[in-house]
Order: C-alpha cells, then structure tokens, then sequence
C-alpha cells in the first residue's frame, strides 16, 4: 500500500512520470468518443503523458508562461484530462469550469480567474463564452475540441491543429517548466458551485493533493490501479481526486461518462471494483432496485430477497467499529450472498466493487442501509473543495452508519462553540484566489479552517447536521436541520427531490418535486395512464401517495420539524434549470426566488 511519504515531496507531473514507468502500457482512460458513439476509446499512460507534452509545448510555443491560469470547459473525455496536464507541464494552472455555468455566470469566472488559454468542447461552449471572450483582452489562445466550431476568432485554434503542432516542437522549454515546479505551487483553481452565493475560486497547491490522494489511499485501503467511472464534472474536487490524482498516482484505468445518464449501462458494462456516487445517485440506484423488486409477481421469490436483505443489513451492521461479526451470521451471510445478493449487485454493475464511497451531502441512512443490505458496504467521507476534497472518512478501519467517519490521517478535526466543524491539515487550501479578505473569514488565528457545516463527535466519529447558512430558525426560535426532514420526504420513490422552508415563519412547508424517472412506472403499477408530470402531478392518487409519503416523515420528526403543508411541481430540477448544482445539490436561494409564489402560497 503507498504510504504517506511516498507522495507528498512530488509534483503531480513527476508522480506521473512514475506511473508511467511503472505502468505505461495499462490502459488509462477510455471514453465514448469512437467513431460509430458505441464502445470505448482507450488512451495508455505512455500516450496520455506524450499527448499532454506535446499540449504543453504548443502552448508554450504561444505564448503561455509559467503561472498562467488554463480554464477547461469540457465534459468528462480523454482531452480534458490531457488539458489539465498540459497546463501542469506548462507551468500553468489548470481550472476546470461547470459546462453548467451561464454566460454571465462565465464572464464572472473569466474576469476573476483571467485564463491567458481556454480550451472549449464545441459549439455549445463557444456559445457560453463569446461574450467573455469579446470583454477579456488577456485570453490569447482558444482550443477548440470540435473543429467545426472554431468559428473565426484569430485566436481560436482546433485541439487536432495544437497537438499535432506540438508533437514536432523541441520539448526542452516544457522540461524546464515543469523541473521549476514545487510542491507548493498552486495545482489548480476550483470555483465553488455558488450554493449560497457568488462562487469563490479555491486554489489548491500540489502538495494539498498528493496530501489528500496518500490520505484516501491509506484510509479506504486502495491497494493498486483500480477500476473506475468517472461521471462527474472534474469541475467538483471528488472527481478530480477519484478521477484524476488518485489514479495517476497508481495507474488505475478510468471510464469517463461525459453525460451521467449513461451511468447506469456503463456500470453494468465495466463492473468498476470502486465507486463513488454522490447521495441523489445512491438514491435514484436504491428506488429503481426497489421498484423492480416490488414489481416481482413471485411472492415466494419477493419473500426470499427480502429476507437475504435483512441478512446482509446484520452483516454490514455487525462490521461496524465497536461490533463484532457472530460466527452464524458469517455463515448465513456468505450463503444468501452467493445465491441473491451477489447476482442482485451485479444486475447494477456493483459485483466487483471493492471500495464504495458517498459524498457531497448528507447520506441518509435508510439508503446506506438499504445497500448494507445488497451487501455493500458505502462509506460515507466528509470535506469540501477547501479540504481537497475528504477530511474525514469512514473506511474498513473505521466504519459506522450514519457518520461521516473519523478524521484522516495527518487532518485534525474539532467543534467550535456553536458546534461548527474546523479543520486543520495539509489538505487545506492556502486560500481564495485573488480574495484576501474572503481568505481571512476562512480560517482562524491559528490556522483551523472554519467549513460551515455543524456536526457532533461520537467516539471520534464525525456526524455532519447541516450547513450553518441552511439551518432553519422559525418565528418561535426553534432551530431546525432541513436536510434531514428533506430525506425522509425523499424516501418515497414519487418524490424526486424536496425542498423544506420555515426560516422566520410559524411552521415548515415544502416544496416538491415527482420522480421524472420513477413517478411514471409507479403510477402505472398503480392502473394510471398519464402522458406527463403534469398529468401526474394533478392525479388524486399520486396526489394521495405523496401526501402519505408525507404524513410518513412527519411521524418521524418532533412537532416543530413537521411539514405543515406541501407543493407538488411539475416541474424537474435540474443544473441546467438552475435549482440544483452540477453535482445534484440544491441551490436553496435559487429555489426560494424561483418558487416565492408557490411558497408565500403555502403559508395562506
């Protein structure tokens, strides 16, 4: 296994320059971009760091220096990992940047981040940056991946143009770049998806994330190249680190899903040996499986799963610290494993999977536990973007449902008066770019990084509550987690997503959303013909369900924590629609503007 000494001292260019020794001939990404869509296109590390060279060099030959910033807006392919190292042996700093972003919300990004290159997808990308390519001067070089949509910019180059340029440029400048990095130099620069505000670019230097990959390796014991999916924009820390740093610093083969609804069929395709999904992934996994079981007609066999499931939730329970496995369930466990749960995990793709892994947002529990019961142990981690991604993680060391686990090795962890989790290490950003006072709130006198999430420690382990912004405070001064009263809505495969408002006001309410995948197989199990969710949405006995699904979660809560009263949206939320981030959060501000109406509606 790497230990921690083994990476910290080396710049990301030379842990690749290891790999490749090391593993130059292994496959290292494969994407769809094949010529008939279907299949993979493979890339070896010997040809992704020769290709990454051969960038470099075609930049430095234009004109990009050391220090320069690179901004990417580019889906999940070989080419944007082939940029972001590029960049790296440039000298420069790569930043990737949500293919969601708007063009207003792009000039804001280019006017802060002020790239010299901007590497661009296609047209759709050329679109979403012409207008902050027409205010800023300081762009010189633009890479277009699509050659048709290079457009007439003089500036604008094709990615075929540039590399094949580069193959026939003398190498020496790039080598001299990239022997002047150090360890402190900044990586890249990561703006934070603006949940609760104006994003904020967090730089990361080179020795925050070889802290962070020698960290995950040793906690989540990822013993060798793994096998992987990579579905998330490498904009979010957790992708770069599983996507990129983790496996360049072992040589692990990655599959790159540049639009996620292809997960679920690449899944089943590569059978990965790790994974990780953010919870609204978990959850739309665990309400499909659930509705396929409730749909079997074979009473006997429905009753077999379920009881191998109850099985296999003791067995994953029993693993937790502080537990102890009993020699019978071993025994039991092993059989139902082998006859039900092993051939129900690989109907998803998940039968190889070594490593599961959730973060982002709070893990509800009844979903962790629902794939304790297939057998899978997820194990739950906890950071943020200015931690480098994981802080604390639970781990075959160190396991316990409903936690976020305990802190990684070389990262301290604490709570402050009101309960905020700080956090101190050397995974922690040196700060904002280009944002000294923004840096200032960040951190306190001594160093510890203040997150803005409240937990509680048990035992060493860290329980997230909520974000500190996000608690609700209603008109009686009663303070409440939203997060947690939104999971148990979702716990019912109608709802699709929840949104829970009450800040200042006598009682909560909420705002939901159908299933768009799941509403529809449910209402047709239940004799309900509907060309739409608006159809179903207006159904009195959708209508009925998700009024239960409601009366359900408010049996759980206390008085002050029970919805009052509900909306249910046609609508779908999505990043595009703007309601949620890339990565499936909820933008609550976004939400509460959208829907002022159907809320101000709600309390009469």
């Amino acid at each position: 296994m790497t230990t921690l000494t083994q990476l910290t001292d080396l710049t990301l260019p030379q842990i690749l320059d290891r790999t490749v020794r090391e593993h130059g001939d292994r496959p290292a990404y494969s994407d769809r971009l094949t010529a008939d869509g279907t299949g993979w296109r493979t890339t070896t590390w010997h040809e992704l760091r020769a290709q990454s060279r051969a960038v470099a060099a075609a930049l430095v030959d234009a004109g990009l220096q050391a220090g320069d910033t690179v901004g990417i807006m580019c889906s999940s392919r070989t080419e944007h990992v082939v940029a972001d190292l590029a960049a790296l042996h440039a000298g420069a700093v790569p930043t990737s940047i949500y293919a969601t972003l708007a063009p207003e919300q792009v000039s804001f990004v280019a006017g802060h981040a002020l790239p010299t290159v901007v590497v661009l997808e296609g047209a759709d990308q050329v679109q979403r940056w012409a207008t902050a390519l027409a205010e800023r001067p300081e762009v010189r070089t633009v890479v277009v991946l699509d050659a048709a949509a290079v457009g007439d910019d003089p500036r604008s180059t094709s990615w075929a143009d540039l590399l094949a340029r580069g193959a026939g440029l003398d190498p020496a400048p790039v080598d001299a770049r990239t022997a002047a990095l150090t360890v402190d130099d900044p990586a890249t620069i990561l703006y934070t998806s603006g949940t609760t505000g104006v994003p904020k670019g967090v730089v990361l230097t080179h020795r925050n994330i070889t802290s962070e990959v020698d960290a995950s390796i040793e906690t989540a014991h990822l013993v060798g190249p793994g096998l992987s999916i990579s579905y998330l924009p490498f904009a979010h820390i957790a992708e770069r680190v599983l996507g990129m740093y983790v496996p360049q610093s072992q040589g692990g083969h990655v599959h790159l899903i540049a639009d996620p609804s292809g997960l679920a069929p690449a899944l089943v395709e590569v059978r990965p040996t790790r994974f990780f999904g953010v919870p609204r992934v978990w959850e739309k996994i665990r309400t499909g499986v659930s509705a396929r079981l409730a749909a079997e007609p074979d009473e006997s066999r429905r009753a077999a799963v379920q009881q191998a499931l109850e099985v296999g939730r003791a067995h994953v329970e029993s693993t937790q610290t502080g537990h102890t496995t009993p020699p019978e369930l071993a025994e039991r466990f092993a059989a139902v494993d082998a006859a039900v749960l092993r051939p129900l995990r690989a109907a998803l793709g998940l039968d190889r999977v070594e490593w599961a892994a959730s973060a982002a947002a709070p893990m509800p529990v009844e979903v962790a536990t629902f794939f304790a019961g297939l057998g899978l142990s997820i194990y739950d981690v906890y950071g943020m973007t200015e931690t480098t991604g994981s802080a604390t993680a639970n781990g075959p060391d160190g396991f316990r449902l409903g936690t976020v686990g305990r802190p990684q090795q070389g990262v301290e962890v604490r709570l402050a008066a009101d309960g905020e989790i700080e956090i101190r290490g050397a995974i922690t950003t040196p700060g904002y770019h280009l944002a000294p006072e923004a840096t200032a709130e960040l951190f306190d006198r001594d160093g510890w990084l203040r997150t803005g999430d409240l937990g509680r420690i048990d035992d060493g382990f860290l329980t997230v509550v909520d974000r500190k912004k996000e608690m609700i405070i209603t008109s009686s001064g009663k303070n409440i987690a939203p997060s947690t009263i939104e999971n148990y809505l979702k716990e019912s495969p109608l709802v699709g997503h929840a949104m829970v408002v009450g800040d200042g006001r006598p009682y909560l309410v909420a705002v939901l959303t159908l299933d768009a995948e799941i509403a529809p197989l449910v209402a047709s199990r239940m004799g309900i013909e509907a060309g739409s969710l608006a159809e179903l949405v207006q159904h009195p006995a959708i209508r009925g369900a998700v009024e239960q699904a409601v009366e359900a979660a408010n049996a759980r809560l206390s008085r002050p924590e029970q919805v009052k009263t509900f909306e249910l949206l046609a609508e779908e939320w999505t990043a595009e629609s703007e309601e949620l981030t890339p990565t499936l959060k909820l933008k609550r501000r976004v939400v509460t503007s959208k829907y002022a109406d159907v809320i101000d509606r709600l309390y009469g």
